[in-house]
């Protein structure tokens, strides 16, 4: 065990259950279980893959105790009758069996079981819920829209208002879900009481209008949370461990949940019989980025007040969640603010990340990037994914083994995509070397890492990887068929990237405008010289030089800070081209003081990124800049962009500096020179499919595992 996270790493205890450590695994929905409700080896290796990793204590998610009834996504666990156990069983043992101990997460979706709408189900609710508007759904691509809305079934949604009887139906059925969790072999139950969900619907004085003795006062609607408590209790037996998860808050939800009601409710819990309280939020969605601030919180230690707040008064552990670190996590347990931290993305991004911080390689840990591709899934009605762990979900049919023979293999292109090839070829034993061009290693990724933190400590742990495996890694290097030869490999794999040239627009040449390609190696130093004579005046060069930009830094936080003095931009920038580049660009550049107008083609920016991250860049953008859809550029002039608008208007916008973030295209030059060779070549990344990040590493891992 490290010193620095002596605190996160001791063993802890909720009720009689005793965990090795203080890191929980939150229960998120998966959509790994099968059509049917069953737990086949896709969910067992995927819990068993974070128990091997370290996790103390790991909660399987959303566990559907009516199921088919009350669930919310087309793959969920059902725990609804006896035939699930043998399932479960198999996810409990698998987690045991190296040391971790498993929850179950019990949940009835409440106004939210989107699959009762599509069976033409009811949707069992307190009170009638209030209409809802939102703007969510204008980012949707059509065909975003079509898993979506699909998924709901084109009939009207019928409500049933619950009477006495169906809340005695509920509580059976927690009860009853309780007592198969404790047969299939779990170590206690998690009740889900938040997140508009059924318990956190008459928790709320929003969505609980009831006048009977389950509404009103506090105590009134948090007498179907303490029931349940009771009934699981009494079925269970008062010692098999049981928690609660709540709201903190309910954000955005006028009259909704306070802290007050939360800290009140968690101490009804705890004297009703409740072992702990896991905290959380939850904010009405508004409109999309209203998500990112609860429950899937983007701030850094977002809910944590809310923890702290509860842990004040609370007799029985807390356990805190909403994108804690490790080391806020070692702080918080520390001073007391509360006793267990739950991680989600970063345990589908490293499940390892226990044990790395148990051996002190905190620096090894892949970090999430928090671009939301895992619950964008879950909006679209698809099995969660993660962009830099091609292995989420995947675990029970791609593994990292040993190669059967020992192989030379040359990689050319020290980008994610390159990087993450050789790193996996090199833990199966294969002899690895890595040639860059550029000066540093990271590619399109250092440049993705300048416009959003989280990818720039990507890049980090990527190089900290290949740099403490025995790869050969050379920098600097231009690749011909003559190096090939004398460097004799058995196996090429080729990830040079995209190339993304200037488009046939006209004025597109001058010097004040940039493609993504010269902006990129400019920055990262991959040919900068040669850009910065072409593209800056000679008082620019000087400015570029003194600041440290060239051959000074391989840290992508540095130039961060350093870009904040000085970037090659002047104060008017379009960029031409919304997508992934064009719109992380912009939100880049808005706190950099510029004033930036983004003009996309198409009536939907953003569709290359997923849904949930697109909603908060979309935000971001709309609100600290110009974005016009569907605007054709026409001309570039020395001052200003001309394009035409949606309805076919001449427009102008002034500009000091353009950006030209469109016309990607993958690029074989190298692998059609390098085909004399004679040696198998392996085309991966964005030279051969634009994939961005995530289809870099899905890639590059996939032909580690094959060559």
């Amino acid at each position: 065990m490290t010193s620095a996270y002596s605190a996160l790493l001791q063993p802890g205890r909720i009720g009689r259950l005793e965990l090795r450590n203080r890191i929980v695994m939150t229960p998120m929905g998966s959509n790994f279980a099968e059509a049917d409700g069953h737990c086949t080896e896709r969910i067992q290796a995927y819990y068993e893959a974070r128990a091997k990793g370290g996790a103390g204590l790991l909660i399987m998610g959303v566990c559907a105790i009516a199921y088919p009834a009350g669930t919310a996504e087309p793959f969920q666990v059902g725990v609804s009758s006896d035939e699930f156990i043998p399932g479960l069983a198999a996810v409990a043992e698998r987690a045991h069996r190296h040391g971790a101990r498993i929850g179950m997460q019990l949940q009835h979706a409440g106004k939210t079981a989107t699959r009762d709408m599509a069976a033409g189900r009811p949707l069992w609710v307190p009170s009638i819920p209030h209409a809802a508007r939102t703007t969510m759904m204008s980012a949707f691509t059509q065909e975003e829209m079509a898993t979506f809305v699909g998924a709901l079934g084109r009939q009207r949604p019928q409500m049933r208002v619950m009477d006495k009887a169906d809340i005695e139906q509920m509580i059976e059925w927690f009860a009853a879900a309780a007592l198969r969790a404790r047969t299939a072999g779990f170590d206690g139950i998690e009740l889900h009481a938040a997140h508009t969900y059924i318990l956190a619907g008459f928790l709320s004085p929003y969505y609980n209008q009831r006048t009977d003795e389950y509404g009103g006062p506090l105590e009134n609607r948090a007498r179907l949370l303490v029931e349940t408590i009771r009934a699981v209790k009494q079925r269970v037996g008062a010692d098999f461990p049981l928690w609660v998860r709540l709201d903190g808050e309910e954000l955005r939800t006028p009259g909704g949940i306070t802290i007050d009601d939360a800290v009140a409710t968690a101490k009804l819990a705890a004297a009703a019989g409740a072992d702990a309280i896991s905290v959380s939020a939850y904010a009405t969605i508004t409109d999309g980025s209203a998500f990112t601030e609860a429950p899937l919180v983007h701030q850094p230690g977002g809910l944590v007040g809310y923890a702290t707040a509860i842990k004040k008064e609370s007799p029985v552990p807390v356990i805190a969640a909403g994108r804690i670190s490790p080391e806020m996590a070692e702080t918080g347990i520390e001073r007391g603010q509360f006793d267990f931290v739950a991680m989600g993305r970063k345990l589908l991004a490293d499940p390892e990340l226990p044990n790395k911080l148990a051996q002190g390689r905190r620096a090894e840990v892949r970090p999430c990037i928090y671009c939301y591709a895992c619950v964008s899934q879950i909006f679209i009605n698809q099995r969660v994914k993660c962009t830099v762990n091609p292995l989420t979900g995947h675990e029970f049919e791609a593994a990292i083994e040993p190669a059967p023979q020992r192989r030379r293999i040359l990689v050319i292109g020290g980008g994610p995509a390159g990087m993450e090839a050789a790193r996996v070829a090199a833990l199966r034993g294969h002899d690895v070397t890595l040639l860059e061009r550029g000066e540093r290693l990271g590619g399109t990724l250092f440049f993705a890492g300048l416009a959003y933190d989280p990818n720039g400590r990507l890049l980090d742990s990527l190089v900290t990887q290949v740099r403490r495996l025995p790869i050969s890694i050379h920098l600097g290097v231009e690749v011909t068929p003559a190096l090939v030869t004398q460097l004799r490999p058995d196996a090429i794999v080729i990830a040079t990237g995209a190339v993304r040239g200037a488009p046939p627009i006209p004025g597109a040449t001058q010097s004040h405008v940039w493609s993504g390609d010269e902006l990129r190696r400019l920055m990262t130093n991959d040919g900068a010289d040669e850009i910065a004579q072409r593209k800056l005046n000679l008082a620019q060069r000087a400015l570029f030089r003194a600041g440290g930009m060239l051959k000074v830094t391989d840290s992508a936080q540095a130039i961060q800070g350093l870009s904040k003095l000085w970037m090659p931009l002047g104060k008017r920038v379009v960029i031409v081209g919304g997508g992934l580049v064009g719109l992380e660009l912009a939100e880049f550049l808005i706190p950099r003081g510029r004033e930036v107008t983004v003009l996309e083609p198409t009536d939907k920016p953003g569709r290359e990124l997923p849904i949930v991250r697109r909603w908060r860049v979309l935000d971001a953008v709309e609100h600290h800049a110009q974005l016009h859809r569907s605007a054709q550029v026409t001309e570039i002039t020395a001052d200003a962009v001309r394009w035409t608008d949606g309805q076919g208007q001449a427009q102008r916008t002034p500009a000091d500096s353009v950006v030209l973030a469109i016309g990607a295209e993958t690029d074989d030059r190298l692998a059609r020179m390098l085909e004399v060779c004679g040696v198998p070549l392996h085309r991966i990344g964005d030279c051969a499919r634009i994939g961005y990040i995530e289809g870099a590493l899905h890639e590059g891992h996939r032909i580690g595992r094959e060559v």
